[in-house]
Formats: C-alpha cells, structure tokens, sequence
C-alpha cells in the first residue's frame, strides 16, 4: 500500500465500507468527503490500477454497470496500514 497515492487508499477504504459498489457510488461517496466534483477521467483510471495491482476485483452487473470488492489483499493492506497508524496514534489523549 505504501505504493497509493492517498486518493487511491481513498478508494479502497469507500470499496470496503460499501457493499459491491457501483463506480457512482464510489464518485458520490468521495465527493461527498473531498466536497468536491470527483471526474470520471480521475475515478475510473485509479480503480483500474487497484484492480491492475491485485487490491480490488471488478465484476460487472449489466453491460454498463460494474461494481467493485476488495480483494484479500486488498483487506490485508488496509489491515497492515492500520497497524501501522495505530503505532503513531496516542488514543489516550
């Protein structure tokens, strides 16, 4: 994961929050959270490299409409990346 521009990471934690989301459901997630217009020439192009490094599968619903999983990896990286937060995170504070 150390790999992931923080918009991809972005990408992964809305896909593993979400039940077999549909790219649109990503973009209005997203959107939502950077409060602002995510494009289709930005989204689309960052779920195909999750999908190129193995963190995220594509199915597809119909002939237009394709949803998105995490993969085991992808699960394990989100993991791996929490432990490794939670070592600089003082939660006692």
């Amino acid at each position: 994961m150390h790999d992931l521009t923080g918009f991809q990471r972005d990408l992964l934690y809305t896909i593993a929050g979400l039940d077999e989301p549909k790219g649109l459901a990503i973009k209005d997630e997203l959107e939502d959270y950077y409060q602002k217009e995510i494009h289709h020439g930005r989204l689309y192009p960052n779920l195909d490299t999750l999908v190129d490094k193995g963190l995220v599968e594509k199915g597809q619903m119909d002939r237009r409409t394709n949803f998105y999983t995490l993969t085991r990896r992808g699960r394990r990286e989100i993991g791996d990346r929490g432990e490794w937060q939670a070592q600089y995170i003082d939660t006692s504070a």
